[in-house]
């Protein structure tokens, strides 16, 4: 196995930069998602989950980051429009241009310091509302007859902090810091054999690997080394509907929603944490080690984890995930 392509996405939710080598710190991978578009009017970070004429801007930074770039220190970045007009990012003219394509007020934002929450709290009502089940449905691209999402792979602390936040605070990634899927998941979720292009799922890392099926969904619980990074591989990644949504070279396709729960459950690529930082280079090695198997205090724990977070699920199904007449 080996690292074949490495992704940088310099604003939330718009098009990235795909570069030859990857800092990843103790944060993730450094530079990531450091600015985001704030939804004014509902006072929320915007995903393309909820607005995807995003995903037709793209963005870069105007020169390479430096080392100590990072929450309240943000580089400077440029966003090209769908229509070609470039601005950089603290240009008032990027949040006029940038409002009048999502057709009410927006603005690009940078990553304040970690301490500072102001751009990741969410009230209450925004909360409850995110956790109705027809927006779930929504932001799934689920029919009324569709099941809801299993969110029992998510840890307890996982939940709350999708309940209480737009973004875990001191960043703007949805919910890890390194995401990583795997050519042989690309080739094998295709119907016809050709795989699907990468920019659909936003990956920081694509992992070459001659295998069939998803095998890095077997990497849950265990570590993935990257050259010299060691990451802590901690969910595999749900997918919502953004991977469905247009693109610029990337079409429409409402039959993904449909093929990746028909095969994968709605699982495809993992999240992971940062266990031993570094730098990764396209063409480096990469292996695997599974989750030794759990004795009996650890499959007790986990067993408590998984109930404790499928009871939170129940109690939020029977409240606000319930459909409402």
């Amino acid at each position: 196995m080996n690292v074949v392509e490495l992704w940088r996405f310099p604003v939330k939710s718009m098009g990235g930069t795909r570069v030859d080598t990857l800092r990843i710190d103790r944060r993730g991978v450094h530079a990531d998602r450091l600015w985001a578009v704030r939804d004014v009017e509902k006072g929320v970070t915007a995903s393309a989950r909820r607005i995807p004429v995003l995903l037709q801007c793209s963005a870069r930074y105007a020169a390479e980051p430096t080392e100590d770039a990072g929450p309240g220190n943000v580089p400077a970045v440029v966003i090209t429009m769908p229509d070609g007009r470039e601005f950089d990012g603290v240009d008032p003219e990027a949040d006029a241009a940038l409002s009048e394509l999502v057709g009410r007020e927006v603005r690009l934002v940078a990553l304040p310091a970690p301490k500072d929450t102001s751009a990741h709290r969410m009230s209450l009502q925004t909360s409850l509302d995110n956790f109705a089940a027809d927006q779930v449905r929504r932001d799934f691209g689920l029919g009324d007859t569709d099941e809801l999402p299993d969110t029992s792979v998510f840890s307890t602390r996982q939940m709350v902090t999708l309940a209480r936040y737009s973004t875990p605070p001191g960043t703007f990634v949805d919910l890890s810091p390194v995401h990583v899927l795997t050519t042989a998941s690309l080739r094998s979720l295709s119907a016809d054999g050709n795989p699907y292009d990468v920019r659909r799922f936003r990956p920081n890392v694509l992992v070459d690997i001659d295998a069939d099926g998803f095998p890095e969904s077997a990497w849950v619980g265990g570590e993935v080394r990257l050259g010299a990074v060691v990451l802590s591989v901690t969910n595999p990644t749900i997918r919502c509907v953004v991977p469905t949504r247009p693109q610029p070279g990337v079409e429409l396709d409402t039959s993904l929603t449909r093929r990746l729960a028909e095969r994968t459950d709605r699982f495809l690529g993992i999240y992971a944490d940062v266990a031993t930082p570094g730098t990764v280079r396209v063409g480096d090695d990469v292996s695997a080690r599974q989750a030794e198997p759990p004795g009996v205090v650890q499959r007790a724990t986990a067993a408590a984890g998984k109930a404790a977070t499928r009871g939170l699920q129940k109690v939020l199904e029977a409240t606000v995930l319930r459909t409402r007449s």
